[in-house]
């Protein structure tokens, strides 16, 4: 919290609503954060004297003579090399028993990076998860979500990608954490030795859902600090951005703001673009990539949620089990990262594309082949051979515990389809054929 000898205090309100309060105070800033009775708030309206607070929790219960007490600024923190390897709070707080951080104060939730300083992307992200570097190659200055159902181990996907992801500094922003989900990526990132290009801000279930709201800030403002006055590659993780979304509901609910679909506010697209339009590639090397949760209502992807997600960001990367093998697989129907023309086969081999789209063209064959067994038609030698490859190509390329460099994924595509095919049989150049076939 910034500053903790709060300014005065004052004790007399001059009117509540359902969800602000007014008082008359001086020396004030817009947007500054206050305690009401102990409640979280926020500066929305000054007019002369008279200061108008948007308490997130709402007013319900908070008498006239409740304390208030400004913070003396808005949401803030304090960058620095100090930031690397800790864990912070949504004020920007430790939660690590570690010292504060000294630096320089930076005002979070600024505008993006001016689009006169963007540069196209060009840079790779490897994961070591296939499922993504081959299908779904990450680019530098990308925003991408990955759609899951609640129960998917979505956390453990992230903190895979942060710990293989070769970028010089991960920033995870965990709204609605559970603790075990907290103390999870705690340990698996002192675990293996990854802290040092590790920032943490979390919120935990047991903290208010309000709180949510400042986390992909706080995140983000780290992000811009190590990208643009560092030229490092920064990789933003956020999970879950459906329980971001859900904390906003309840503030414009509690502002009596009529709610739009799904009874999501109106804001909802802006205030999800104003996140993902932090990612950017700067011409100076420095990049902001953004991977974040957005977990499905019942599999509903026409959710206001991840609809307007979809609108945004330049994909999407879809978890869902795999029935054949029950694998956690990256769905490569489902997944498009519509950024990786700009490095397929330009930052990766030249035989990446003819593999990556034969690879799934044989998993589609796999998938009507299924569809005919199902309904009692005869299957072909070819539908047998399809059925066989598509159960290894599921455990060794789409499943998101296989950890492998992209070359490896592509001499293990070539070995699979030597094993099940014939090369006339893949519709792959047959230049492409004649120098890897033989090594496979």
């Amino acid at each position: 919290m910034a500053n903790k000898a709060f300014q005065k205090v004052y004790t007399k309100l001059e009117a509540i609503t359902k969800a602000t309060v007014s008082l008359k105070a001086n020396g004030i800033a817009n947007d500054e954060l206050a305690k009401v009775a102990g409640r979280l708030a926020q500066v929305v309206k000054i007019k002369k004297d008279l200061v108008t607070l948007q308490v997130f929790a709402g007013t319900e219960g908070i008498p006239t003579n409740a304390e208030v007490e400004f913070f003396g600024e808005p949401p803030a923190l304090n960058v620095s090399e100090e930031l690397s390897g800790r864990f912070f709070n949504a004020y920007g707080d430790p939660i690590d028993g570690g010292p504060k951080v000294e630096g320089e104060r930076r005002h979070i939730g600024g505008p993006s990076v001016n689009p006169y300083k963007r540069k196209q992307p060009s840079q790779l992200i490897p994961t070591g998860i296939a499922g993504i570097d081959l299908n779904n190659t990450l680019v530098s200055g990308q925003k991408i979500p990955f759609f899951a159902d609640p129960d998917q181990p979505y956390n453990q996907v992230m903190a895979d990608v942060a710990l293989r992801a070769d970028v010089d500094k991960i920033i995870l922003g965990g709204m609605g954490l559970s603790n075990d989900d907290y103390l999870y990526f705690k340990q698996k990132f002192e675990d293996e030795g990854a802290l040092n290009k590790i920032i943490s801000f979390v919120n935990t279930t047991e903290e208010p859902p309000v709180e949510r709201l400042l986390i992909p800030d706080m995140a983000l403002t780290a992000a811009e600090y190590f990208a643009v006055d560092k030229n490092q590659k920064v990789l933003v993780l956020l999970t879950d951005m459906t329980l971001y979304a859900d904390a906003l509901s309840i503030v414009s609910n509690r502002m009596d703001q009529i709610p739009s679909k799904d009874s999501m506010p109106g804001s909802l697209y802006s205030d999800l673009a104003k996140i993902y339009e932090k990612a950017v590639q700067l011409p100076d090397g420095g990049s902001i990539t953004i991977i974040a949760v957005t977990t499905l209502n019942e599999g509903d992807i026409t959710h206001a949620i991840p609809d307007n997600t979809g609108y945004i960001t330049e994909g999407q990367l879809f978890l869902r089990t795999d029935t054949d093998t029950g694998k956690i697989i990256v769905d490569p129907f489902r997944s498009l990262s519509r950024l990786k023309q700009l490095v397929i086969g330009k930052k990766t081999r030249e035989d990446h594309a003819q593999v990556m789209n034969t690879g799934v063209r044989l998993y589609a064959d796999a998938a009507n082949a299924k569809t005919k067994l199902e309904n009692g038609f005869d299957l072909s030698d070819y539908d047998m051979r399809c059925l066989d490859y598509a159960k290894e190509y599921s455990t060794k390329l789409l499943s998101i515990d296989v950890n492998i460099k992209i070359d490896e994924m592509l001499d293990t595509g070539w070995k699979l389809f030597k094993k099940y095919f014939k090369p006339e049989e893949l519709g792959i150049k047959q230049k492409l054929v004649d120098k890897y076939w033989d090594k496979a």
